[in-house]
């Protein structure tokens, strides 16, 4: 999905064109025509990608964000938000993947009282919540918890500041199903290797899943 929405925003398909026939996307992507495939459905589903039956058919770009398309609709907003932040985006994505990797890794070094553990089961059953009204919320404040029962301050400080500076762009770019899938699967892997205590475990799972995010955010803005 990432690359193509890359290939989508770096004008490689403008707004209203039609995409490429399957196999020769499939190749320039390089990946199979089976991912192909699910992408294409997650991205029309979201609202990038549209489908037309009968003769001139295929699927073609309606991505309101795409250079091509006046600003001012959906993604605009989060590409806007995206030149503001400039150099700095960067930059924070690369700290967050540093930060909440150490985060994880130490909270599973932790003996976590009765409270603790309780209160990571809360946040995760939470996090997977698909109500667009709280989900970011939610995501956040799991991400939250486990800098917290990693029991340093100065670290659970740290990664309010770097959760904040992300929220405005998370919360903007389009909700894709398959993206919410893996995002839970991976917060459901980082909370049990914490509580399993497994550190290697959940420091990696967790800069996977950093990786992810920031893989997504930057093709769609």
């Amino acid at each position: 999905m990432a690359r193509l929405a890359q290939a989508i925003r770096l004008g490689t398909v403008a707004t209203g064109d039609r995409l490429p026939p399957e196999r020769t996307l499939a190749k320039q992507l390089q990946v199979s025509r089976v991912t192909l495939r699910e992408a294409i459905a997650e991205l029309r589903d979201a609202g990038f990608l549209e489908s037309r039956r009968g003769r001139g058919g295929g699927t073609f770009v309606v991505w309101p964000g795409h250079p091509s398309h006046p600003p001012g609709n959906g993604d605009g907003h989060a590409a806007e938000l995206a030149r503001e932040m400039g150099d700095a985006l960067p930059d924070a994505l690369d700290f967050r993947r540093v930060l909440e990797g150490g985060a994880a890794r130490l909270a599973a070094t932790r003996t976590l009282s009765a409270e603790q553990r309780a209160h990571l089961t809360e946040t995760l059953r939470s996090s997977r919540d698909r109500d667009p009204r709280t989900r970011r919320v939610n995501d956040s404040r799991l991400h939250l918890a486990v800098a917290a029962v990693a029991d340093s301050p100065s670290l659970a400080a740290a990664v309010a500041d770097v959760q904040l500076t992300l929220d405005r762009l998370l919360a903007a770019i389009p909700v894709l199903r398959r993206n919410l899938d893996h995002s839970d699967a991976q917060h459901t892997a980082i909370v049990e290797a914490i509580l399993a205590g497994n550190a290697a475990a959940a420091r990696t799972t967790m800069e996977e899943h950093c990786d992810a995010t920031a893989a997504l955010l930057l093709a769609l803005l």
